[in-house]
Parts: C-alpha cells; structure tokens; sequence
C-alpha cells in the first residue's frame, strides 16, 4: 500500500472511531510496524489533520473534521454495492480487501445494506499458502511494467518455464487468466494463473513497448473474453 493511500486509510479508520486507537491497533489494521503509523500521524498532524494524542495513549479524529462526499446518485451506488460484492468471486485477496475497506467507506455515508447478495462462489483464492501465485503480485508487475518468470504446467501436465511480459488480468468466472507476450513462443498466450506454479517479478521492464503489445493484444483479440478462455495455454 502506497503511503499516501495508507494515510489516507488512517484518517477514514479515525473518524469512524468513537475512542482513541492505539498505533499498534492501527498497525494491525493496515499491516504496517507501529513505527510506520507513528510516523503517518506526525507528518498529517504536521499537514495540520486535527488528530489528537500521542504515542503510547492512543489517537482520536477530532469532531468536524470531513472530507468530501461521495457524490453517487441511488443506482450508482447500487452498481458499486453489487460490483463490489462480485470481487468475492475474483479469488483476488487484495483486491477483496479493498472493496471491503470502500464498502466501509459507503456504509459510513450511506446506510448498511443487505438487499443485494452475490454467490461467493468463483476462482479459488489467491493464497500463496496454498501453493497459488499472489494476483496482486502480478497486477503489480502489469503497472510497472515488469517481465514475469513462471513456471506453468499445461492441461496435459507438461511443465515449462517461461519469461512473459504480462500486459492484462482477465477474470472469469472459474478461473482467472494473465495475458502476456510469451518470450519462448514469439507471441501472446493467456496463462491460468491456477496451473501458475511458481512466479517471479524480474527487475527488467518493457515499459517503452506494453502500450504498443496492449494495443495489439486487443486488435487480435477483439476482446472476446470466452475465445481467450477456449485458447488458453
């Protein structure tokens, strides 16, 4: 998590609070050292954020402070509700994580609301305890424009490794799938990330060509998610 998005998260957790926090309850929270939260809190005290307390005793927002509103009409905030309730599906934990902190934040606006309910069932999760490759890993290397070395096993069991330039992740609804450029074939491949054995983020980068291979990649794909699906490796 970016700093900026973690301080952020500290003044959300805050001012939903109605007693002071301590750092290591923040910490916790945001899996970060109590060192870290100390030192988020000095520097948005320092930006003149109303947080009173100090280390050792604990932090509490000061009443009145706000920040702008979310601005959604009734079925904008349905669309959210139900779209993020499908990230369930995904198999993706950091991505479940952050829509459970944004509904959160739309509950606190908003009202709780138990109108809509989505079938958890879908990919399996991302757990690398499980012997599954971390999704945010590889959306981090898709951003940064990083090559991947996997180790990947086909449907017919045949292991290989490959170094791909990973340009998109596709989600289905039983499986998800990366979409890359295959240094070994020459050419795109979409790899399930559950026969994804093992996985490493390579320092080098092809940022100067993944506007250009994104954009071929959806000239040849069309995108037609269920073709992608039926080619797989």
């Amino acid at each position: 998590m970016r700093r900026i998005t973690r301080m952020f998260e500290i003044i959300q957790i805050l001012r939903a609070s109605s007693k002071p926090l301590s750092a290591e309850t923040l910490g916790q929270r945001l899996d970060v050292s109590k060192r870290t939260i100390y030192r988020d809190i000095g520097a948005l005290q320092g930006m003149r954020i109303p947080i009173d307390g100090e280390a050792g005793v604990g932090y509490l927002m000061r009443r009145g402070y706000d920040l702008p509103p979310l601005n959604f009409d009734t079925e904008e905030i349905e669309a959210l509700r139900v779209g993020l309730l499908m990230l369930a599906r995904t198999g993706d934990n950091a991505l479940q994580k952050a829509a459970g902190r944004v509904m959160k934040k739309i509950d606190a606006l908003q009202c709780d609301d138990t109108r809509y309910v989505v079938a958890p069932w879908g990919a399996p999760p991302d757990d690398p305890e499980k012997g599954c490759i971390s999704l945010s890993d590889v959306r981090a290397a898709i951003r940064d424009n990083k090559k991947l070395r996997i180790t990947y096993r086909s449907p017919d069991q045949v292991t290989s490794e490959r170094v791909i330039r990973p340009i998109a992740v596709i989600y289905h609804l039983e499986a998800n799938m990366i979409a890359a450029w295959c240094e070994k074939r020459g050419g795109f491949r979409h790899f399930r990330t559950d026969r994804i054995w093992e996985c490493e983020v390579l320092e080098e980068t092809f940022e100067n060509q993944a506007d250009a291979l994104r954009l071929l990649w959806e000239e040849q794909e069309g995108f037609n998610a269920e073709y992608s699906l039926a080619r797989v490796q």
